[in-house]
């Protein structure tokens, strides 16, 4: 077995945890498999986020994830609402 780096390893830990979940809420139907990719979503932002802050990146930068987050749940509310 290679050795990994704590990155490495701590990415294919969150990876492994995440098809965990959602193999487990898989057998929920279509709600469960949401449930599962909005943690991933909010997980991906929040690291993208403190990695940008952690690298002296302005605000807006730092903030884009979720910002982009945000605008594609606003699409898709926008379309599903009456």
């Amino acid at each position: 077995m290679a050795a990994q780096t704590k990155a490495e390893r701590q990415a294919a830990n969150r990876m492994a945890h995440f098809q965990e979940r959602q193999a487990e809420r898989a057998a929920r139907g279509a709600r469960g498999l949401t449930e599962s990719w909005m943690d991933r979503c909010r997980s991906i932002a929040g690291r993208y986020e403190q990695a940008a802050r952690a690298a002296g990146k302005d605000p807006g930068e730092a903030d884009a994830a979720w910002n982009d987050l945000s605008r594609t749940l606003a699409v898709w509310a926008e379309r599903y609402s009456e």
